[in-house]
């Protein structure tokens, strides 16, 4: 199989407008929130990249219905507030659309760190791993994932260097995190995985 892959597809609603985000090679580059609803009504409000000219026929963008292609990139935030790992979704494309919402990341990457595997309360199992999904130019990707049940089992005594494909979705989570006694509400990023794709398969 090929040694790498990272396509994401959404549907669902800008829920705001762009801000700049940063420039790259004289490309100014914004980013904006994006809700995709899940099949329970709740909804992950993600981060989108895009540039300027991507976005320059779609604005005012806050309420527009688009489906996005492109891949989930990770960013070390190096300024010391919030999240150390920032997680977006880059987009490739931007169009209208008025079909329903639509959810789903195909990875395939290495396991770069030891998972952690847990259960619930209840006794159900949770596995927590950190999958690197390289770029071109020597780059990588390192994208938090978590897997439940039977998947969670597998994934959750795999080895560090281990290759991974799998399909899922991207979610959002709020979690609470203790600051010197204070209670900080956060967001948490993370690809919910649906299922393994083996050897061979397309992912």
């Amino acid at each position: 199989m090929e040694e790498t892959c990272n396509l994401v597809q959404l549907r669902g609603t800008a829920a705001g407008e762009p801000v700049l985000s940063h420039e790259n090679h004289d490309q100014r580059f914004c980013r904006f929130p994006f809700s995709v609803r899940r099949l329970s009504g709740q909804a992950d409000i993600l981060y989108v990249i895009a540039t300027e000219e991507q976005l320059r026929g779609l604005l005012p963008l806050e309420g527009r219905r688009l489906t996005i292609s492109g891949q989930l990139r990770s960013f070390n935030n190096k300024s010391g507030m919030g999240s150390r790992l920032v997680i977006s979704v880059f987009a490739r494309t931007l169009t209208p659309t008025g079909e329903d919402d639509y959810n789903c990341i195909r990875l395939r990457g290495v396991i770069c760190k030891p998972p952690v595997l847990r259960r619930t309360p209840l006794g159900r199992c949770i596995s927590d791993m950190m999958l690197a999904v390289n770029r071109r130019y020597g780059r990588a990707d390192y994208l938090p994932c978590i897997a439940w049940g039977q998947v969670a089992m597998v994934t959750g005594r795999m080895a560090v260097g281990t290759p991974l494909a799998l399909e899922g979705r991207v979610q959002s989570r709020i979690y609470t995190k203790v600051i010197e006694g204070q209670a900080e509400e956060r967001t948490a990023y993370e690809v919910s995985v649906m299922q393994l794709v083996n050897d061979g398969e397309e992912p």
